[in-house]
């Protein structure tokens, strides 16, 4: 296996870069922040903008954790790379990661200010500096699961590989809970308005009795009682709602959402009168 490592001080745009450097030498897998990367999927790893503390997150991107450490070999023997690419800090970074994966000891070694401009590494600084900003190089989707909650937001762009082709990538942006910037927290109360705000903007839902949340590792799941009025199918309604209540909650939170529950608890006849609701439900 050929190593290669991209070596830069924290915030100067490493995993910005990493795509195009990855793209140049025609590499395939990429280990960043504790995760193994192959093109736009994780393949194995928790990612150190997870941790709490920066001292955690530096024994997580070098892996000393026995379990997390295992988990990334096995995925590595898996798959066996003719290339990979290590992200690091340092050179000590590199041997470190290097010497806990026993990957050996020799690669080629490139530096951030060989593949950025002096003004991208400024601008790079500033975003860390000013909004606590980290790049993930792999999609939104990828690292939704392991960021419920934190500021997700995504850059697409246009990578040059060897061959003279280019590809589109895209990559995440992660503010993580460690950062000097501080953190937030969402309240229970402020999701469960949401997901009722959002269920009674769908048509057919009479009301909303209540809003159920049970919060998993990887995300949460929300369960809304509903009183609905027949205008089109019970199951049509219940699936615009669920939609709707999902896509509002991930929108305005960042909050992975596993799945969204309508219970059905009653059914108005106000507006509809039973004769006029039979007909419609017979004409469907």
């Amino acid at each position: 296996m050929e190593i290669f490592a991209l070596v830069g001080r924290s915030g100067t745009g490493k995993s910005y870069k990493a795509l195009n450097v990855a793209g140049i030498y025609n590499i395939q897998y990429i280990i960043d922040d504790g995760i193994l990367i192959m093109g736009n999927k994780i393949l194995a790893g928790v990612s150190a903008k997870r941790e709490n503390t920066k001292i955690a997150a530096v024994k997580r991107a070098i892996f000393l954790n026995e379990q997390h450490r295992l988990e990334v070999l096995n995925a590595l023997k898996q798959h066996n790379p003719d290339k990979l690419l290590i992200i690091g800090t340092s050179e000590n970074m590199i041997h470190n990661i290097m010497k806990n994966l026993k990957l050996g000891n020799s690669y080629n070694l490139i530096r951030i200010e060989d593949v950025s401009s002096y003004e991208e590494i400024e601008a790079a600084k500033k975003a860390r500096k000013q909004k606590g900003k980290h790049v993930i190089p792999v999609p939104t989707f990828e690292v939704k699961k392991q960021f419920s909650g934190y500021v997700l937001d995504s850059i697409r762009h246009l990578v040059f590989k060897n061959n003279k082709e280019f590809e589109t990538y895209e990559k995440t942006v992660v503010r993580p809970t460690f950062s000097y910037l501080g953190k937030y927290d969402i309240t229970p109360s402020v999701i469960k308005k949401i997901a009722m705000i959002s269920a009674l903007e769908v048509e057919g839902v009479a009301k909303v009795h209540g809003v159920g949340i049970e919060n998993k590792e990887n995300g949460t799941i929300v369960t809304v009682e509903v009183t609905l009025m027949i205008c089109d199918l019970l199951y049509k309604i219940c699936a615009s709602a669920a939609k709707r209540v999902k896509d509002n909650l991930e929108y305005m939170t960042n909050i992975n959402i596993l799945e969204v529950n309508i219970s059905v608890k009653d059914i108005d006849l106000n507006k509809t009168s039973g004769i006029d609701a039979l007909a419609f439900l017979f004409s469907k």
